[in-house]
């Protein structure tokens, strides 16, 4: 038994020591190309006028490549969610495809984020590796979750966070403890490789000050987070609106969906007469810890992310919340007695944590990405956005392992997607 025992952790770790060396060059490589296609759609505007062309092109792959209708391939990070509760496999092509599409909407002025690229080329990995080690199929559940661990921590700088977020992200209310050593290691040597072997760095979100300790305070947090959770509720329940929408009127037609959205993003880019909203956003996002932004950017962020991945374009959904979140908190700070970065801080955790539903990676991510500062915030912060921002989500295929309350009334093991479909047959 304890021989068995060995042997099996030893082939976890090994695995996830694999994935997360194939992830952590191949997160590299999406980051490096990111900014420098962010860099270049900066330096010439008139990129923004053939994201159309952009959405016609990613939605003739996406129905080229997948099979029927391209569907299993839209499905993304849930489709990741799915191969790991045994529910189909995940398509070894998936990875590759989502790195071009995410290239193509950054270039031409999509927002989006990249982490899902990240954790989609984890999962793709994952299952290559894998395939090639014929690992058996309980194992197989254990070690996807690693793939997703190592794009997480890769993507973000963040391993201890990635770790958990895999452990995490595919069920509401449960930890895949079993799990904890392939995706530690995995998100370990996924983020060495990154940053220290190709040299990658990340962003640096610097909380200049923290409020003393007081039940003032805490009462304050909660408020706050309570608005910033609403804020990742509303952004996912648009979102997927749209997304209903969308594959209704067109038929499922991936390329008239993504070229008529992005037929809206320019219409939205040249309303507001700004490309602050276009790409990432990095540059608003960092200036929201030290300096006042347009107040209602967060408003902005939300509906050109909404319509962006809505209508097809792909990437991910992190940073466009931690977007949302630090503007809403750098807008509220004229009405609360708290300090500029830490309002900013708080907002980015709160909103990613509401429509994550990733309580616990979600305070580890305020640790690394703030360096443990005002750490008993955060875990309140991060603890009350996941209660009220209910059974909804990022990604409609997380299973409900257990209802965040007896009180929701929920039967266990439904998804997200399951559970708002009935909310709107009533």
């Amino acid at each position: 038994m304890g021989r068995f025992f060995f042997i099996t952790l030893a082939k976890w770790i090994l695995t996830g020591g694999i994935i997360g060396l194939i992830i952590g060059s191949a997160t590299a490589f999406l980051l490096t190309v990111n900014d420098h296609l962010g860099n270049t759609r900066e330096q010439h505007s008139w990129l923004i006028l053939l994201l159309p062309l952009a959405g016609l092109l990613l939605g003739y792959l996406y129905m080229r490549l997948g099979p029927g209708d391209g569907y299993n391939l839209y499905k993304g990070n849930n489709l990741v969610i799915e191969g790991v509760h045994g529910k189909t496999k995940v398509l070894r092509r998936l990875g590759p495809l989502v790195y071009i599409g995410t290239f193509l909407t950054v270039l031409f002025g999509g927002s989006t984020g990249r982490e899902g690229a990240a954790i989609q080329m984890g999962g793709s990995a994952a299952e290559t590796v894998i395939g090639f080690l014929k690992v058996n199929p309980a194992d197989r559940k254990i070690l996807l979750r690693s793939g997703i661990s190592a794009g997480f921590g890769a993507a973000f700088g963040t391993p201890i966070a990635g770790a958990v977020f895999g452990m995490e992200m595919t069920d509401i209310g449960k930890l895949k403890y079993e799990a904890l050593f392939p995706c530690l290691t995995a998100s370990f040597i996924g983020h060495y490789i990154t940053e220290k072997a190709w040299g990658v760095e990340h962003e640096s979100f610097v909380i200049q000050a923290v409020p003393e300790l007081s039940l003032i305070t805490f009462l304050k947090v909660i408020l706050l987070t309570i608005l910033f959770s609403l804020l990742g509720m509303v952004y996912c329940q648009l979102r997927h609106a749209i997304h209903r929408i969308s594959e209704k009127y067109t038929k499922k037609n991936h390329m008239i969906r993504a070229f008529t959205g992005g037929i809206i993003i320019v219409l939205l880019t040249f309303s507001l007469g700004t490309y602050d909203y276009n790409g990432r956003g990095l540059d608003m996002l960092e200036a929201s810890f030290n300096s006042e932004v347009p107040p209602f950017a967060f408003l902005a962020k939300l509906v050109f992310t909404a319509v962006t991945l809505g209508t097809g374009f792909v990437g991910g959904e992190a940073i466009p919340l931690f977007f949302m979140g630090a503007t809403l908190g750098n807008a509220l700070y004229p009405f609360f007695d708290l300090p500029l970065s830490f309002l900013a801080g708080l907002g980015l955790i709160s909103a990613f944590c509401a429509g994550a539903n990733t309580p616990v990676a979600a305070f580890l991510l305020s640790i690394e990405m703030f360096g443990g500062e005002g750490i008993e915030y955060f875990f309140v912060a991060s603890m009350t956005a996941f209660i009220f921002s209910g059974h909804h989500g990022l990604w409609p295929s997380q299973k409900i392992h257990r209802p965040k309350s007896r009180l929701f009334g929920l039967p266990e093991g439904e998804t997200i997607e399951n559970v708002e479909k009935n909310k709107l047959k009533r």
